[in-house]
């Protein structure tokens, strides 16, 4: 019997098991891929959205400006990278003006600081490579960046340390309450507990339907991106949106944490909550909006594709707090798309302690503070480098060039407490596989070191788990056949 189960290991079911952390109590986190952050968490564009846009009075514009105000002291704390360029809302013809000036009233409601309108000649100024086209933007300096899979993994991690278990490549399938305690059904067996938290993702409104009296509907919601390599000078320096529309914040120009340039996201309403398909046709609409405000955009540096899918609510608004019209004990965080990394932070607390509160849990007397990640090998200084060196000759050994990983940084992250075990596991918490290359010169030995570190055979070593192996056998054995 658990005190808590979470469903969905992504960045809103890792901060809530973060913050109960802080109580003492059974937690377990139950999640249907091979580790934490493979959902809308490991996909997105990384912005810590301002609030600028979001409808006042909802929980999503409530939230969202919690959680931007909460991110950069939460991201010091776990050592994972943040920064503030601000960003700029761009208006291409002349009658667009009052929609900028809805989105800055919206800002203001919202409380959020330092908005305004500005003219073609400061935003030519502030990024000289926007299109000269451009009459008007919002100006919007509290728009930041986050590492949204190094902030999930961290989160895991500063659960994990405060006693909460991940329990990995486990299905959830139903919910039902027996007595006094909710059984969640899976894949992999039943697991009992007194108080069970829907943090699902696009597969928590089906949970939800399950056992509430007013039923919702999620569409998910796919965007296809471009990433840039980082070997050249970032064109932009802020974030570059365009008008927002009905479907979301529409498509983007953003630097990544990492220094890389970002175009997309489309936004297209699926049947399939998997599918993260790229398409030629998804592709080109990204690429032809982006021109309008950057006309020299090219492929040319382009370093790979993808997409993730959100969870978006046909009511439009953050779904929070005790499920409706189900028994006492269920509680959910449904329908969180954009602004939803941002958020984050705040759902955690606010879930974390409405959970704890529920439960009569008390302050867990062990409670052990975040451990910042250590600083990536790329961004140390020569002599930071050295004393590293000193301290672990695998700090020596680049396995990565693309990204200047190290064999040590690769061993640490299949070790952290909510340690990687496969390739893209490793990818996301230390980035070997990210660069230009994609993983073609440091796959096979990120593979080995998987294999030396967890003793899973080298030929077993997967790309994301079961079902992706990267070999199928020795060639011997090819050629038997």
């Amino acid at each position: 019997m658990q005190d808590v189960i979470i469903i969905g290991a992504g960045v809103v079911g890792c901060a809530v098991a973060q913050r109960l952390g802080n109580y003492a109590g059974k937690v377990m986190v139950l999640e249907a891929a091979n580790d934490v952050s493979c959902g809308a968490s490991k996909a997105n564009s990384g912005i810590v959205h301002a609030g600028y846009d979001a409808q006042p009075g909802t929980d999503k514009a409530r939230l969202n400006i919690k959680g931007a105000r909460m991110m950069q002291e939460l991201c010091s704390a776990l050592g994972v990278p943040y920064g503030k360029p601000g960003a700029l809302v761009l208006a291409f013809d002349q009658g667009d003006k009052p929609a900028l000036e809805a989105l800055l009233a919206k800002a203001e409601e919202n409380g959020v600081p330092g908005c305004r309108i500005i003219g073609r000649r400061e935003i030519l100024a502030m990024e000289p490579l926007v299109n000269p086209q451009v009459h008007y933007a919002l100006h919007v300096p509290e728009s930041g960046l986050v590492g949204p899979y190094e902030l999930t993994c961290a989160l895991a991690d500063a659960a994990a340390e405060n006693g909460v278990r991940f329990q990995m490549n486990t299905r959830v399938k139903a919910l039902r309450h027996e007595g006094k305690a909710w059984v969640v059904e899976t894949d992999q067996g039943d697991y009992a507990c007194r108080a069970v938290v829907n943090c699902a993702g696009v597969g928590a409104g089906e949970l939800h339907n399950q056992i509430s009296s007013r039923q919702v509907e999620i569409i998910p919601r796919r965007g296809q991106y471009y990433l840039l390599d980082h070997t050249q000078p970032l064109a932009f320096q802020m974030t570059l949106f365009q008008l927002p529309t009905v479907m979301g914040k529409g498509v983007l120009i953003s630097p990544t944490t990492h220094g890389n340039l970002l175009f997309g996201p489309t936004a297209e309403d699926i049947p399939d909550g998997q599918d993260t398909a790229t398409t030629h046709k998804g592709l080109q609409e990204v690429l032809s909006k982006v021109r309008l405000s950057y006309p020299e955009a090219s492929t040319r540096t382009v370093i790979t594709t993808f997409s993730g899918i959100r969870a978006h609510e046909k009511g439009g608004d953050f779904i929070i707090g005790a499920v409706e019209g189900a028994p006492e004990g269920a509680f959910e965080a449904i329908g969180i798309e954009s602004p939803g990394l941002t958020a984050a932070p705040a759902i955690g607390e606010e879930m974390g302690d409405w959970v704890a509160y529920y439960l009569k849990l008390k302050p867990n007397p062990r409670y052990i503070p975040p451990t910042p990640l250590p600083k990536a090998f790329s961004t140390m200084s020569e002599q930071e480098r050295r004393v590293a060196c000193q301290t672990d000759p695998d700090y020596g050994k680049v396995i990565c060039r693309c990204e200047t990983v190290t064999e040590a940084e690769v061993r640490r992250a299949i070790r952290r407490p909510v340690g990687a075990r496969d390739i893209d596991g490793v990818k996301r918490r230390v980035r070997a596989g990210m660069g230009r290359c994609q993983g073609g010169f440091c796959m096979t030995r990120v593979m080995e070191i998987i294999s030396e570190e967890t003793g899973i055979p080298f030929e077993e070593a997967s790309k994301k788990g079961p079902g992706s192996a990267v070999l199928t056998g020795p060639i011997g054995e090819a050629e038997d056949e």
